[in-house]
């Protein structure tokens, strides 16, 4: 029930968020409309942003996660490529619904500033298969080459997400993620 009433929350805040703006929207609306109180919609979202971006943390999951199922062959700055197709798929899956999602975030400095926050988790999510990869110890000051490559990707990603927005869809996401992805990185 708890991943239903969760689910409801993000697809209700979401519509008034794209309907109204971010800023326009409040937490008593979205509670009201799914017929919750502010405080019990508190219990399952800790902020206003955590509404739109609290998926944010399992999409980051599943690309370390993707990250770690790519061969050990694998250049590591090919094997982030691949381990992005977790972002990819959705965006083939509802291209609509991403643009929106994306357009809402991109365009408002709070969600943007969270939005960070956790591209830094992701990135830390990244940095030991990374440094696997380059057979060093994460643990290590030295480690610095790992930490620079997972920055150096995300950045290229979202250099790409907010490509896709501003084409509108027009160019794929995978063939602006192939592009941006394509410099000497290793």
């Amino acid at each position: 029930m708890r991943a239903t009433v969760h689910k409801e929350v993000v697809d209700v805040g979401l519509r008034l968020f794209i309907e109204q703006g971010f800023d326009q929207t409040t937490v008593d609306q979205i509670a009201a409309e799914v017929g919750l109180s502010r405080a019990s919609l508190f219990r399952y979202f800790g902020t206003k942003e955590d509404i739109v971006l609290g998926g944010l943390q399992g999409t980051g999951r599943r690309i370390a996660e993707a990250l770690a199922a790519r061969p050990d062959e694998e250049r590591p700055w090919q094997a982030l490529r691949r381990a992005f197709d977790v972002i990819v798929r959705m965006s083939e899956d509802a291209p609509e619904q991403g643009l929106r999602y994306l357009g809402l975030f991109q365009g408002t400095p709070s969600l943007r500033a969270r939005y960070y926050e956790k591209q830094l988790s992701l990135r830390e999510m990244l940095v030991p298969e990374i440094a696997r990869r380059l057979a060093a110890d994460p643990d290590l000051p030295e480690e610095i080459a790992a930490k620079a490559l997972a920055a150096a990707a995300l950045t290229c990603l979202d250099v790409s997400l907010t490509a896709w927005v501003d084409c509108e869809g027009a160019v794929p996401l995978a063939v602006l993620l192939d592009r941006a992805l394509s410099g000497p990185a290793e």
